[in-house]
């Protein structure tokens, strides 16, 4: 009998993805097979450095404090785009293959493309939580690659890096991204993808955005547009109301973002797994829970209690407090749920 998948493992349940250790290896071993020779120094130290980034350790920041955009999805794109590149890879031949320095580059901007929801300590003061950022997270981890890749040697890199991190976000159109190399932007369509699939793919996704992702769209003025005093917009009046309308995002997003802009990259999974894919077999069972629980309206469906990877457990209490403390500033008759703890 195989064994049920584990809340923080890949959707092979064989790589803990909360684990950067165990990430870094899973990736060490794609990587050195997919490019026999080529170093693997730079990218064990942007591990190193991601680590120290998000638990708190890293000069002048504070940590992530953010619950849905956590540690566990960042390992969890990671080596979901490192598999991507393998399979792209070994699939292509000469000058149509991207190459270890694209694929060196594309993962150092996998591991820091959510690192803009990281508060600095003195330029960030103003701000009580990392979901604040949301609306310029995408920005501000281009600005971070930007200074940090020649940290490692990499100044010949920040500047497509600090590009194709948009493909992660909705900041920028990314049809109007523009790069001198069209595999530069594979390397986007590749990092997009990742970022898309490995979430939507996260066993506990779920119940992720009904209890995490909406406190974040709360903070990050999301789910609520308070553009002006008196006037709100309200998108989502509940974690419950945002699962309501996320298959209708999922066919958007498989449509549109997946499937055209980033040009099907999706399949090169299945080189590294015999035909199969089981990324997208996650995320259609997803979704096939997610319709019987909308079905049935039967929320006792969604019963996982993935773990919390934040610098300090009070953080995911502060966070909570203050997304009660701004839902409860709108007005009663926009039906919204200040208690977004059980929301």
């Amino acid at each position: 009998m195989s064994q049920d998948r584990r809340n923080d493992f890949d959707v092979t349940n064989t790589v803990q993805v909360s684990d950067p250790a165990a990430v870094r290896d899973a990736v060490r071993e794609l990587f050195v097979s997919t490019y026999p020779g080529v170093p693997f120094d730079k990218l064990w130290l942007a591990f190193y450095d991601f680590e120290r980034l998000f638990t708190g350790r890293y000069p002048g920041y504070i940590g992530c404090d953010t619950t849905y955009h956590d540690m566990q999805h960042t390992l969890d794109m990671t080596l979901a785009l490192a598999r991507l590149f393998a399979g792209y890879d070994r699939t292509m031949r000469g000058d149509d293959r991207l190459g270890p320095e694209r694929a060196q580059m594309s993962i150092i901007t996998s591991l820091f493309h959510d690192c803009g929801y990281i508060r600095h300590a003195e330029r960030d003061r103003d701000f009580h939580n990392g979901a604040e950022l949301t609306l310029h997270h995408v920005s501000r981890s281009a600005d971070f690659l930007r200074r940090y890749l020649p940290d490692l040697g990499l100044a010949r890199d920040a500047a497509v890096s600090s590009m194709i991190v948009h493909f992660t976000g909705y900041e920028i159109d990314i049809d109007t991204i523009e790069m001198d190399d069209p595999r530069d932007a594979t390397c986007g369509h590749l990092l997009g993808t990742a970022d898309l699939i490995a979430q939507m793919a996260d066993r506990c996704y779920l119940e992720k955005c009904r209890d995490r992702l909406y406190k974040e769209f709360v903070l990050g003025g999301i789910a609520i547009e308070h553009s002006q005093p008196g006037e709100f917009t309200v998108r989502y009046e509940s974690g419950k109301d945002l699962l309501r309308k996320t298959p209708e995002f999922y066919q958007l997003v498989l449509r549109t973002r997946l499937r055209e802009k980033f040009n099907r990259a999706y399949r090169y999974f299945e080189v590294l797994f015999d035909g199969q894919n089981p990324y997208v077999d996650a995320v259609r069972n997803n979704m096939r829970h997610l319709s019987k629980v909308l079905k049935e309206d039967d929320w006792m469906l969604l019963r996982r209690s993935p773990p919390y990877f934040l610098v300090d457990e009070e953080m995911g209490v502060e966070m909570d407090k203050l997304a009660t403390t701004q839902l409860q500033q709108v007005p009663p008759q926009h039906g919204v749920s200040p208690d977004v703890v059980v929301a």
